[in-house]
């Protein structure tokens, strides 16, 4: 493979007299790239394949693109390539501009591919020549490690959706078509997925797609072939063309970092990500409303602060005429909107006061009876797959599964932290995004408000420090030297994570993995007040615990690094989880 640059400006003439001195520039599989002024704040960039370059070329001439500023074409083309290498290159030098936030991205969202084609592997490593190239020429600013370690490409739009994603996906517009044709119409749809199956992804996704729908036009580069293109007609675009949607995040710091993506994507607007009482304050009614983390919604309870408590009651009062505390945060989404997505983990719910397993089971249920249930199985953080995750879940609910075939999925469990974090480091100057984890199981001194300069954890002779902050901690000043607890954390991707498991979780005289009350030190995560009052045993404590512990061991995408504080349980999961030879 011997790829070929070929540079031109972005001008008819220029373009014709380029096609005139060889067939492979009118009837080749190329990749090319159109970028715009670099003097704007934010020059545009469009990524495309073609067989018929010449051809397309004009088409863009002739399109409203040209508004954007575009300037420079350069046409990737190499001997060997084929439409699939180039629907392949195609999709990675999309997700890697959009990562890398330097230009403002015109390509829609009709469905990137992940074909399987012969040597996929080989021309993959080819691409990053490919990448180089154009680095060397200024278009990116970062080296591809960085860009996959941002959140801009790991919460991108522009991904190649996994097959059931793509079914979740298409099946989902489909029925949001059809109810939007009725006014009168209402649907709750769920999504259902494992840590890592990609439920934020699949938010993300279906509201780019859904906003290219309305407005694409004629001239667009709608791939026939791609996923999505039979929904790029003009009587989907007139049928969403009054849409208006959001999007609700209960954790801040993930709400934050979506924001952010958004701000980087056409078409996509921060203002479009709320908080859940964003929501209940509105007087919009929404078409859609799509709720991520749905299991971390609010039931009536003791909130973070008093305002927050007054809010939670007024709107009660101005939605429903009373504070009933059976309404939740979910009633507040249900009222106002005509039609939402919940995306569900059901064991992720970490606190009391988040949504009750009961109120869970019912949208599932009855998701299920109306057919509008997507279950997400194929895993996509971890990469040692979906049997890890069940493997860790039935670690922590006390069973003793025996040890998957993990690959070269690095699990490690360290009897000595200090040993543990100096590993955490080794790796983050490997590959970046590698942190420590905690258990909520010590408290914050340290909190700015109090005394920064105090220490959290002390183990084994180290002393940390929990997280400095908690909007994007993972990659704040700082973090590899803190620890990072389940509200920061939760929703995101690292490639190692080195987790804590504190004294909060350990293993009983008649050896039962129990929850131990006074060593939990999240206030809000034990709250017996209010409506919960009484409701609230050592067994349901001891859910929140393992959700929470499910959590913080299905973040590293390449490995993760065990720790524990429990003697008696320290012997129990050293043995269930060392790799043999590493015990």
């Amino acid at each position: 493979m011997s790829f070929r640059v070929r540079h031109i400006a972005f001008d008819r003439a220029r373009v014709d007299d380029w096609a005139r001195n060889d067939e492979q520039h009118t009837n080749w599989p190329v990749v090319y790239v159109i970028d715009g002024a670099r003097r704007r704040r934010t020059p545009a960039l469009y990524v495309g394949e073609t067989t018929s370059a010449h051809k397309r070329l004009r088409q863009h001439l002739a399109s409203s693109k040209t508004q954007e500023g575009l300037e420079s074409i350069r046409v990737v083309i190499d001997d060997t390539y084929n439409k699939s290498v180039c629907l392949d290159l195609e999709s990675h030098l999309i997700r890697w501009f959009h990562g890398d936030g330097r230009f403002h991205i015109l390509n829609g969202n009709d469905g990137l591919t992940d074909a399987r084609y012969y040597d996929r592997e080989i021309y993959r490593e080819s691409f990053r020549d490919v990448f180089e190239a154009l680095r060397a020429e200024g278009l990116f600013s970062r080296s591809i490690p960085q860009i996959e370690n941002t959140d801009l490409f790991k919460l991108s739009p522009f991904k190649a959706l996994t097959d059931d994603q793509a079914i979740a996906v298409e099946d989902i517009i489909d029925g949001l078509l059809t109810d939007l044709q009725n006014p009168e119409a209402r649907s709750t749809l769920v999504v259902q997925g494992d840590p890592g199956t990609g439920k934020t992804i699949i938010a993300i996704f279906l509201m780019k797609l859904l906003v290219d729908i309305r407005d694409f036009d004629d001239h667009d580069d709608i791939e026939p072939n791609s996923m999505f293109a039979e929904l790029f007609t003009p009587e989907n675009r007139d049928l969403l063309s009054e849409l208006k949607m959001a999007l609700v995040i209960p954790q801040q710091s993930l709400r934050e970092s979506v924001r952010k993506v958004f701000k980087k994507t056409p078409r996509l607007d921060p203002k479009m990500v709320l908080t859940p009482f964003q929501v209940g304050e509105s007087d919009a009614v929404y078409d859609l409303i799509l709720v991520d983390e749905t299991h971390r919604l609010n039931q009536r309870a003791n909130q973070a602060s008093g305002v927050q408590n007054k809010k939670f009651g007024v709107i009660n009062e101005r939605l429903f005429g009373t504070d009933d505390p059976r309404y939740t945060q979910l009633d507040w989404v249900k009222a106002r909107s005509r039609h939402r997505l919940l995306l569900v983990d059901g064991a992720q719910s970490v606190r009391p006061h988040d949504l009750s397993p009961v109120v869970l089971a019912a949208e599932l249920a009855a998701a299920r009876n109306s057919h509008r249930h997507y279950p997400l199985t194929t895993q996509m953080r971890v990469k040692a797959g979906s049997d890890y995750v069940e493997y860790i879940r039935g670690l922590l609910r006390g069973e003793s599964p025996q040890r998957p075939d993990l690959g070269d999925y690095d699990l490690r469990f360290f009897d000595d932290l200090s040993e543990m974090r100096r590993a955490i480091r080794e790796r983050d100057a490997e590959v970046g995004l590698s942190r420590l984890v905690a258990g909520y199981a010590w408290d914050w001194k340290s909190h700015p408000k109090r005394d920064p300069s105090a220490f959290d954890i002390e183990i084994d002779g180290e002393r940390l420090r929990w997280n400095s902050t908690d909007k994007d901690w993972i990659n704040s000043a700082g973090s590899l030297e803190e620890v990072g607890s389940i509200h920061t954390v939760q929703g995101y991707d690292l490639n190692y994570a080195g987790v804590i498991i504190g004294p909060d979780l350990r293993l009983s005289e008649s050896g039962e993995i129990v929850a131990d009350r006074e060593a939990y030190r999240d206030k809000k995560g034990k709250e017996d007040t209010g409506h919960l009052k009484g409701a609230f045993s050592d067994d349901d404590l001891l859910v929140f615990i393992r959700n929470i512990y499910g959590v913080l061991l299905t973040r590293g995408m390449l490995g993760t690094y065990v720790y524990v504080c429990d003697s008696r349980l320290r012997i129990v999961f050293r043995e269930l989880l060392a790799h043999p030879g590493r015990i």
